[in-house]
C-alpha cells in the first residue's frame, strides 16, 4: 500500500473543513522535500483555496523521487485541451512522476460557480477523458486530431501550439467517484479512482468495487496471469474448440519456458465432445 497525504501536514478530511492552519505557499517546496526524507510515496494537491497545478510545480520543482498528483482538480471548467497541456507540461518537470487526478463537481457547482451549463456527468467525464488521450496521442506519436464527441470536437493542432513528445508519455489519470455510474466510468477510462472522504469501507467493497470491475472486459476478454491463463483459457473453451490462438512475448530464457509450459498446457485438451462424436 502507497501512502500519500495532502498539505498542510495533519490535514486528513479534504473537501470537509478548512484546516486549523492554512497553507503556506512558501513552505510548499520544504514541507515536500520532507516527505521525500520521511519516506512517503507521494503528495496531492485539491483545488480548493488555490490552483493545484500550481502546488503541484513547486513540489515538483524541490523533489526527485516523491509522486505528485491533483486531488482532485475539477475538470468541465476547463477545455480537455487546457488541462491536457497542464498535465503534459507537469509530467515533463517531474520527470514522470505527475498523476491527473480529475473531479466533476456537482450541479450547483458547476452551474453557479462556474457558470456553465450543466450535463449528465458520467458520459461527460468519459468523454473529457478520451478527448485528453487523444490529445496525447497526437501530440506523442503524430496522430492527426479528430475527435468528435457530443461535448468536444477537436481537431486543430498547428506546430506553435503542439508540445511535441516527452520522456514519460504515459500519465496516469485518477477519477473521483461516488456512485456506481462513475465507478464504472473509471473502470473505463482511468487508471485509477478516488473515493470521496466519506466513504466507508462497506460502500467502497459492496458498490465502487464492483462498479469499477468491468463486466465487459471479462466478457470479451480472458484476463489472467501467466501461470493462470492456461487453465482459464481451458475452462472457457476446451469444450467448444479444437485450437486456440495464443502468445506471450518471449524477451529471454524465463519467457521461452513459461510460453513452451502454456503451450503444452493447452495441446494436452481432448477434443470437444461435439468434434469427437463427429
Amino acid at each position: 500500500m502507497e501512502i500519500e497525504t495532502l498539505l498542510p501536514l495533519g490535514k486528513t478530511d479534504p473537501g470537509l473543513r478548512a484546516p486549523e492552519v492554512p497553507l503556506d505557499l512558501a513552505a510548499v517546496g520544504s514541507d515536500a522535500q520532507l516527505l521525500e526524507q520521511l519516506g512517503y510515496d507521494g503528495i496531492v494537491f485539491e483545488e480548493t483555496k488555490d490552483d493545484p497545478f500550481v502546488l503541484v510545480t513547486l513540489a515538483a520543482q524541490a523533489t526527485t523521487r516523491l509522486k505528485l498528483g491533483t486531488a482532485v482538480a475539477i475538470a468541465f471548467p476547463r477545455s480537455p485541451t487546457i488541462t491536457a497541456l497542464s498535465a503534459w507540461t507537469l509530467q515533463k518537470l517531474s520527470r514522470g512522476r505527475f498523476t491527473l487526478g480529475l473531479g466533476s463537481q456537482v450541479k450547483g457547482h458547476i452551474e453557479r460557480r462556474y457558470g456553465m451549463t450543466w450535463s449528465a456527468a458520467g458520459p461527460w467525464m468519459r468523454e473529457y477523458i478520451q478527448a485528453i488521450r487523444a490529445i496525447w496521442e497526437s501530440w506523442q506519436n503524430g496522430t492527426p486530431l479528430n475527435f468528435a464527441g457530443q461535448h468536444y470536437k477537436l481537431s486543430l493542432i498547428v506546430p506553435l501550439f503542439n508540445p511535441g513528445s516527452i520522456e514519460h508519455p504515459r500519465i496516469p489519470i485518477h477519477l473521483a467517484a461516488v456512485n456506481p455510474y462513475m465507478c464504472r466510468v473509471a473502470g473505463e477510462v482511468a487508471d485509477g479512482l478516488r473515493p470521496h472522504p466519506v466513504c466507508t469501507p462497506k460502500y467502497i467493497r459492496e458498490v465502487m468495487l464492483p462498479a469499477v470491475q468491468d463486466d465487459v472486459l471479462h466478457t470479451y476478454a480472458v484476463v489472467g496471469t501467466y501461470d493462470e491463463i492456461a487453465d482459464k483459457l481451458a475452462a472457457r473453451y476446451g469444450d467448444i474448440i479444437s485450437s486456440l490462438e495464443f502468445s506471450i512475448p518471449v524477451a529471454n530464457d524465463d519467457d521461452r519456458h513459461r510460453l513452451s509450459a502454456i503451450a503444452r498446457r493447452l495441446q494436452e485438451l481432448p477434443p470437444p465432445s461435439a468434434l469427437r462424436q463427429a
